[in-house]
């Protein structure tokens, strides 16, 4: 028995926010270390972070949330350019909150979490139709297999 197409939609929305929530544990981690570690900047730092954050959840939801398993030739930077506009959102919640509020050791953790917030409803959605899709054969046969 086939699983019904939201309750697919759900369970890759969980896996998104799983992967997403390491995305966040190596985000902090590289962003501190490039802060504190590496010397760079609170703007350069999260950019060298957000990169880092970013290869490393294209590679888990290219596994575990979406099961793809075609050439991922191109994919990774279709993956990027697509969720361009979430790490805007994302980048622009981060850098509201480290310049509004008093510096602090906490505050670009609580940008990053801020950001990750903001992105994640539009990075789901246009991972999962424009870079994750199925293949028209993939979604041929599924559609066409009978229901018992």
């Amino acid at each position: 028995m086939r699983p019904r197409a939201d309750h697919v939609v759900r369970r890759q929305f969980a896996r998104f926010v799983m992967v997403g929530v390491l995305g966040f544990v190596v985000d902090s981690a590289v962003l501190y270390l490039c802060l504190h570690g590496l010397g760079f900047g609170l703007y350069g730092g999260r950019l060298v972070s957000y990169l880092v954050a970013a290869s490393t959840t294209w590679y888990l939801n290219r596994t575990l949330t979406f099961g793809d398993h075609s050439p991922p030739a191109g994919q990774w930077a279709r993956f990027i350019a697509t969720n361009g506009i979430g790490a805007m959102v994302n980048y622009g919640s981060y850098s509201l909150i480290v310049a509004l509020l008093p510096a602090g050791t906490f505050v670009p953790l609580l940008g990053v979490a801020v950001g990750a917030i903001a992105g994640v409803g539009f990075n789901f959605t246009a991972s999962r139709r424009l870079v994750f899709k199925p293949d028209a054969a993939g979604a041929r046969s599924t559609r066409t297999r009978a229901r018992p």
